[in-house]
């Protein structure tokens, strides 16, 4: 823990929130007089090979049981991430209650087989109406599962709490996404902004609130980016595969002879090979692209969130070195089938976490000391519905 100036010349606190802990004085304007800035970096002591053991024995456990532990091993695994992740000498934790999960699951499960047997039948008259209940349901499944995560998420004894509203999670993830689907690329990235920013002022931890100061123009240059790499690489993807295919034909001469055009001499078998190259060189192109979009939304909006008015987190990572990571991570499963799964989120866990940190204004015991009042209180039958992952 150091001492650090704020690189921001935006102050902490400067829009309305409510403090917690003893007052701190408002920084003018013209930053004259600014209270000292505290820097806390996170710190990730998780091992891949004891999570190894946890996850091997998840999966057995899950697999016996015929997916009826899925909750417990998904519990698990979140309590042993948050367990080695230390913020100020403390770690968080996650107390989540595998049951309640396990009804979720199985009532989500049994829509879903029977939306599957209905289509498969062509039942119509049934799958339809089950697949528009769950796109006009999902926005409020999201906001509910928002409230679930931070009320079983813990720092320093006191848990986090989601305060947004389930009309503003309509409009993020119901009409940004309708927006998006419709008009692609142009609405995309304001989806994103508009779930990020979601997400971000809905963050309550004791009575501070959450502020999201970033806007929707870097989030294009994202989009924007993300194109333009798609793109490059589809030119690329083609080009390599059509390389591979052209030598495999000169070397094995299954060029056919003749004056027709090149396409018609060429035999099948360098046309699988074509499309093989092809296919596993869109799949790379469609990770590297997929995963600088996260590794960028992430780092902008750990860069623009403050907590309280007193807290604000910052990310050092390179979304380039994310991808990197993925990419590597992704090749390493698939040649051990799948083993080095748990080497791979440790990995990652440990990349990004070692480049986030937050400055503070204030002692975090000050959140603990006046979160005297209990957590958000949660609707049983909707807190138990439905974990959805709409995070990073």
């Amino acid at each position: 823990m150091s001492e650090s100036p704020l690189p921001d010349p935006r102050p902490l606190g400067r829009h309305e929130a409510l403090l917690p802990g003893p007052p701190v004085a408002r920084v003018p304007e013209d930053g004259a007089a600014r209270p000292n800035v505290v820097r806390h970096d996170l710190r990730f002591t998780g091992s891949a090979g004891e999570y190894f053991r946890l996850w091997i024995v998840n999966v057995a456990l899950t697999l016996v049981t015929l997916g009826l532990y899925l909750p417990w091993a998904r519990v698990r695994t979140r309590q042993y991430f948050y367990g080695h992740t230390w913020l100020d000498g403390q770690n968080f934790e996650y107390r989540a209650n595998p049951a309640a999960l396990l009804r979720g699951y199985l009532l989500v499960g049994a829509l879903f087989v029977l939306y599957s047997f209905a289509m498969q039948r062509e039942l119509y008259w049934l799958g339809l109406p089950l697949l528009l209940a769950y796109v006009g349901l999902y926005p409020w499944l999201v906001w509910r599962s928002l409230r679930f995560q931070a009320a079983n998420t813990f720092h320093r004894g006191l848990n986090f709490s989601f305060h947004g509203s389930a009309g503003e999670s309509y409009v993020a993830y119901g009409a940004a996404n309708l927006a998006a689907s419709v008009a692609g690329i142009f609405a995309l990235p304001w989806a994103w902004f508009m779930q990020r920013q979601y997400q971000v002022k809905g963050l309550g931890y004791g009575q501070a609130r959450g502020h999201f100061r970033g806007d929707v123009a870097p989030f294009y240059l994202i989009g924007l980016t993300s194109l333009g790499l798609s793109l490059a690489g589809g030119v690329v993807a083609l080009l390599l595969g059509g390389v591979v295919a052209a030598a495999w034909s000169t070397l094995s001469g299954e060029l056919t002879a003749g004056t027709g055009k090149l396409w018609e001499r060429v035999s099948g078998t360098t046309w699988a090979i074509f499309a093989a190259v092809a296919y596993v060189s869109f799949l790379l192109l469609y990770v590297v692209a997929w995963q600088y979009v996260r590794g960028a939304t992430m780092k902008y909006v750990l860069n623009n969130a403050e907590l309280g008015g007193v807290v604000r987190s910052g990310a050092t990572f390179s979304p380039w070195g994310l991808v990197w990571l993925s990419v590597t991570n992704s090749l390493a499963q698939v040649v051990t089938l799948g083993l080095a799964t748990p080497w791979a989120a440790i990995r990652r866990t440990r990349y990004v976490l070692d480049g986030v940190h937050v400055r503070t204004i204030t002692d975090l015991d000050h959140f603990r000391g006046q979160a005297q009042r209990p957590g958000t209180a949660l609707g049983e039958a909707a807190t138990e519905l439905l974990d959805i992952q709409v995070g990073f």
